[in-house]
């Protein structure tokens, strides 16, 4: 048959995937076709050696038409490197087998639980490749972040890639590939989100942009409004009072001293006084003990009327403990204060000492504790610089239990456009009209205060789909609001399929913060970082790769006016400077982040539903 590749473009995606598989069949070490029909290609890094394994650095080729240009378009990304384990299944013993997930066999990956029998016949010739869940059974180290910029790392890997596999004749012979190499972007498929949008206000009537550096010296834009008292005391293990828990103590009361780095006290930095109840004090002998004896403190507990009380949990158990049931009691300590009104800060013993000694760089941790401590407690620590707009905008996260087998949606996080807290709840994610009615009861909330609603901005943390949305229009039609609904898909996960480099910046290549590059019909990357300025030089932890973003709205036509795209990516943007866990720029907003962090901890407690108060406030930072 003769077909028209141009006009069946859909028909021409297959045809150049078969013809690239069979390119790098031969070519490259290990092929993969995933779960989209793309083709993986794993080539080895022959510079890294290790007796246990071996390291593959790991590209997917793409092809897509009419995303980006008008043409057909290959992606090529890195997706970093895979160790795959040099003894074949045949080799290792008395080892449980349901724990392998794929294996390389001739060159090819396989599903473990659906090799074929070819495979299955010849384990001599089976490699595992290793998981997370292999690692501590071959006592192979987890890998450490890299927390340094990425960008140049990544460009010099795919123009190298490009070089040896693509921009080649034979190559060229079977894909008509274009000779400019990587994609240019138009001036029209970018723009960069106002440098206002950046500002966030402090305790009155100044502004600033970093909070790692402002909060300092500006203060907090709103201390709690009520009550009227707040008190502190300490759960901690019985042999770590004289160090860990006076330690603390001491920078809270009195600051942290160092020549260099001090840091003041926490009365003058969040403007609360650090007063402490000694007869509320919880100490507990062993961890396995820890949980009874809070649970019978707290109830036979006589606490003041019109007083908000805070514990600092100093938990002994250390963050590589593998035992579960040491490491949950943080959650199940956290469920027995949050069922009482009572708010927590748990910080690590071991953050607080290193081999005995007071850790010399806690003063780092502090402004983090500090800051979770203020906003638990009601306070503001700042806000968005922005006129107030009558609209709800509301974030769905979620996060899969791997003891519970189920995935939480922490739903109805709501917000105002200025970015201020309203209240959530939290559910199962095939729970669909619970996560309507609670949105439904955002609204009525919102309209009650603020008498009309614009439009209902949905942030989630995946597409959502017509059965998911239904309920939800439902709800809104039975308040009488037709008002627009808009979905703003946030990928949860920083976008490494798709990367912009700015070549005006050879040297460092991450486009400056807010810059917006449009990558398909109703589909965006928003790079959010702190390069404000040419000069600026993020921390370590802040070279993130942009995030992906997709619009939809149940009024049609509604996204083809740029200038509200614009906002509602702004509105993203904005919201991943309300982080009140810790001074770090953050990549995603509060909206998916906040309800994340909830549904990460709601699987372990024993209640099926959050108590009025811990819908409330933010205990869960």
């Amino acid at each position: 048959m003769n077909i028209n590749l141009i006009e069946n473009p859909r028909f021409a995606n297959h045809y150049y995937r078969y013809l690239i598989r069979q390119y790098f069949t031969g070519v490259a070490d290990i092929m993969h076709q995933n779960f989209t029909s793309e083709t993986e290609v794993w080539f080895l890094d022959s510079e890294i050696k290790n007796d246990k394994y071996s390291v593959y650095n790991q590209f997917t080729l793409k092809v897509q038409h009419g995303r980006v240009t008008d043409k057909h378009e290959l992606v090529v990304s890195y997706d970093g490197t895979t160790k795959v384990l040099k003894k074949p299944v045949s080799q290792i013993y008395n080892f449980k087998t349901e724990l392998f997930n794929w294996i390389a066999f001739n060159g090819i990956l396989y599903k473990w639980k659906y090799r074929p029998q070819e495979v299955i016949n010849q384990p001599e010739k089976c490699y595992p490749v290793v998981s997370n869940t292999l690692k501590p059974h071959f006592e192979i180290a987890f890998d450490v972040p890299v927390l340094k910029n990425r960008y140049p790392k990544y460009y010099k890997i795919l123009q190298d890639f490009y070089t040896k596999h693509l921009d080649t004749d034979t190559f060229r012979n079977i894909i008509p590939l274009s000779v400019d190499g990587f994609y240019s972007s138009l001036a029209e498929q970018q723009r960069i989100i106002s440098p206002t949008s950046n500002d966030l206000l402090y305790s009155h009537p100044k502004t600033g942009k970093e909070p790692k550096k402002d909060f300092k010296y500006k203060g907090p834009y709103q201390l709690p409004k009520k009550p009227s008292n707040f008190k502190f005391f300490f759960i901690y293990q019985a042999s770590d009072k004289k160090g860990a828990v006076t330690e603390l103590y001491r920078y809270l009361h009195s600051g942290y001293k160092d020549e260099k780095f001090p840091f003041p006290r926490m009365q003058d930095y969040i403007k609360i006084p650090f007063e402490l109840d000694i007869t509320k004090n919880i100490e507990f002998d062993e961890v396995k003990n820890a949980v009874a004896t809070v649970r019978n403190s707290v109830k036979n507990a006589d606490w003041l009327p019109d007083t908000q009380y805070m514990a600092l949990f100093v938990n002994p158990v250390s963050k590589l403990e593998k035992d579960e049931a040491r490491t949950s009691i943080y959650y199940k300590i956290k469920e027995i204060l949050l069922y009482e009104d009572v708010l927590s800060q748990v910080i690590k013993s071991e953050h607080l000492l290193k081999n005995g000694q007071p850790n010399k760089y806690f003063n780092t941790f502090l402004p983090h504790i500090e800051i979770a401590m203020l906003a638990k407690l009601g306070g503001i620590p700042w806000k968005l610089n922005r006129p107030p707009v009558n609209e709800l905008i509301v974030g769905v996260g979620a996060f899969y239990s791997v003891t519970q087998k189920t995935r939480f949606v922490g739903s109805a996080f709501c917000f105002n456009n200025e970015g201020m807290f309203k209240g959530f709840d939290c559910f199962k994610s095939n729970d669909t009209y619970s996560l309507a009615g609670s949105i439904r009861e955002a609204v009525g909330k919102f309209i009650v205060t603020n008498h009309t609603a614009k439009r209902l901005v949905i942030h989630f943390y995946k597409d959502i789909s017509k059965k998911e949305l239904e309920p939800i229009i439902k709800t809104l039609h039975a308040l009488g609001l037709p008002i627009p609904v808009i979905v703003v898909t946030i990928n949860k996960t920083e976008s490494k399929e798709l990367l912009g480099f700015d070549m005006k910046d050879p040297d460092n290549l991450m486009p400056y913060s807010g810059t917006i590059l449009k990558v398909g019909k109703s589909e965006y990357l928003l790079f959010n970082n702190t390069r404000y300025e040419p000069t600026s030089k993020p921390a370590q932890k802040e070279y993130h790769f942009p995030v992906k973003i997709a619009l939809s709205c149940t009024v049609k036509g509604m996204l083809d006016d740029m200038d509200l795209v614009e906002q509602l990516i702004d509105q993203v943007y904005q919201f991943s400077r309300m982080y009140w866990k810790s001074t770090d720029q953050q990549s995603l907003p509060v909206t998916i982040k906040y309800p994340e962090m909830v549904a990460s901890i709601y699987p372990y407690f024993q209640h099926d539903k959050l108590p009025d108060f811990g819908k409330e406030n933010l205990w869960f930072l």
